[in-house]
């Protein structure tokens, strides 16, 4: 017992609700009907950079046969069926404000599709949005917009039943195509020959008019069997992260891996066992589908997209506003709420390291300036780790953490920076597995800024407005950081040597000024 006041945690919130979740919002809930798979996502809030709560998929397989009778075949409908009943009971378990449901290629060909349909509407109890071939690529093209910064290529999305392809170029999305690419149609039509598939996705996709434009671009992979042979690639080459979001392939790597699946002997490859049963069959016609959309385009890489059509649909939902911030940025502010000592104090760090970069003649394209930014706001996440500890928890955190909107390389510059300000500039206890993901200038400047950020904390220990008042400026052969007469008693050795760490990085001496 512990006497009037309540146990535990319980003693220290008003809110029942546990303090790691953003409120203002509640939770939304989509539900996807795909020609292989039915899968739920709840959502914590409809937001830039959407944070999940659940997660959970059935194979269903609705597709199988369907290019064969047109009609969806019994045991599909019933184990769909019963996903969605379960489905939408964890939704309302979980809080979902509003529940979509969006349903594909299977629902919409099959001639029972109607009364599936409205079955699903009785269960769910709204109405189910049955997507055309367009209006799939259109969302698995928005789905690429919202978490690829910058996107330039064209968005693939490969389910059960149909391919979807569409030219993106930033925020502007072009024309889609469906093409009967789906894995279970290809296996089916192809009547389990992979040759035979091959030659039935060279003569589909030679002529694509939305191919013809992908020619050194980047052709971005959406959908569950092109993230599983990502997934395998991954684990072949033992590849220092588990993030699938993002990951890259050079367009030749790419096609020698697919030709490797697309032999067919799958149990054979190695780590296979790292891929679900369920989903190995279908394995050699994705890699025949990607090799011929790589041999047709000639792309100069292949990233992979864990978002598609799900966030694309929450993506149109957002207001203008909304949908123009910076999904890395908001995601590093959202934690930095959550886990910093002082949000506002991190929002002060990203000027006052603009200061001490331009101080230092650090140059950095908009794209770095950006991952600086969302650096200083993760910088603090792991304090209350144990001291020793705490450069490896925020480096674990947030190599691998659910960012949007940050390629791999910028991913190992923000898990660094945040490294060498709780552990120094040593390198001995840094793993080389997530350093190699940075370039050389990436790995400088995640040094410089780890080293601004020890500077930083000595004079304001986490604390906001202070930083702001401590200028660097750039003298003759030094750098120099002048103290107003409010923070002259912050000075001293450790200060100094701190600082002078930072400026040898760009050799120069190092001043301390107080008024």
């Amino acid at each position: 017992m512990t006497g009037a006041s309540e146990p535990g945690w319980r003693g220290l919130i008003c809110d029942p609700k546990a303090p790691g979740r953003i409120g203002g919002a509640a939770p939304i809930a989509v539900i996807d009907i795909g020609s292989n798979s039915v899968r739920l996502v709840v959502y914590e809030r409809l937001t830039r950079a959407p944070t999940v709560i659940f997660n959970e998929k059935v194979l269903a397989g609705l597709g199988k046969g369907l290019s064969r009778t047109n009609v969806l075949g019994e045991g599909p409908l019933r184990s769909a069926l019963a996903a969605v009943k379960r489905f939408r009971h964890i939704a309302d378990q979980c809080g979902a404000a509003t529940l979509h449901v969006l349903a594909t290629a299977a629902a919409r060909e099959a001639t029972n599709g109607p009364a599936f349909v409205a079955e699903l509407e009785r269960i769910c109890g709204v109405p189910i949005s049955v997507l055309s071939g367009a209006d799939e690529a259109r969302l698995a093209a928005q789905g690429i917009v919202a978490g690829i910064h910058d996107a330039d290529g064209i968005a693939g999305d490969l389910g059960g039943g149909s391919l979807e392809l569409v030219d993106i170029r930033g925020e502007k999305i072009g024309g889609g195509l469906t093409y009967p690419l789906g894995g279970i149609r290809l296996s089916e039509a192809a009547e389990g020959s992979i040759r035979k598939a091959e030659r039935i996705a060279q003569q589909v996709l030679d002529t694509s008019p939305v191919l013809a434009g992908l020619a050194g671009r980047t052709f971005y992979a959406v959908g569950g069997t092109w993230r599983s042979l990502a997934k395998l690639h991954m684990h072949q080459v033992d590849y220092p992260l588990h993030v699938m979001h993002n990951y890259a392939l050079p367009a030749d790597v790419a096609l020698d891996f697919c030709r490797q699946v697309g032999r067919g002997a799958v149990d054979t490859l190695p780590k296979i066992e790292t891929i679900s049963k369920q989903r190995r069959d279908l394995l050699p016609y994705g890699a025949v589908v990607l090799a011929q959309v790589i041999r047709a385009g000639k792309p100069k890489e292949v990233v992979l997209s864990a978002l598609g059509l799900r966030e694309g649909h929450l993506h149109d939902l957002l207001s203008p506003a909304e949908r123009a911030r910076d999904p890395l940025i908001a995601a590093a502010e959202e934690l930095a709420f959550l886990r910093s000592r002082s949000p506002r104090h991190t929002e002060e760090m990203a000027a006052w390291t603009d200061m001490v970069f331009r101080a230092m003649g650090i140059g950095e394209t908009r794209e770095e300036a950006r991952l600086r930014v969302a650096a200083c706001h993760l910088t603090d996440i792991g304090w209350r780790a144990h001291p020793d500890y705490r450069g490896e928890q925020s480096l674990n955190i947030i190599s691998n953490a659910g960012f949007i909107g940050v390629d791999h390389p910028g991913r190992a510059f923000l898990a660094l920076a945040s490294y060498y300000r709780h552990m120094g500039l040593v390198d001995d206890a840094l793993s080389p597995r997530v350093a190699r993901l940075a370039t050389p200038r990436l790995l400088e400047r995640a040094r410089a800024l780890g080293a601004a950020f020890r500077v930083a904390f000595i004079l304001s220990a986490a604390m906001p407005g202070i930083i702001l008042d401590a200028r660097v400026t750039r003298g003759e052969g030094r750098l120099v950081l002048d103290l107003p007469p409010r923070l002259v008693d912050l000075d001293g050795e450790v200060l100094l040597r701190r600082f002078r760490q930072l400026t040898r990085l760009v050799g120069l001496d190092a001043e301390i000024r107080c008024a």
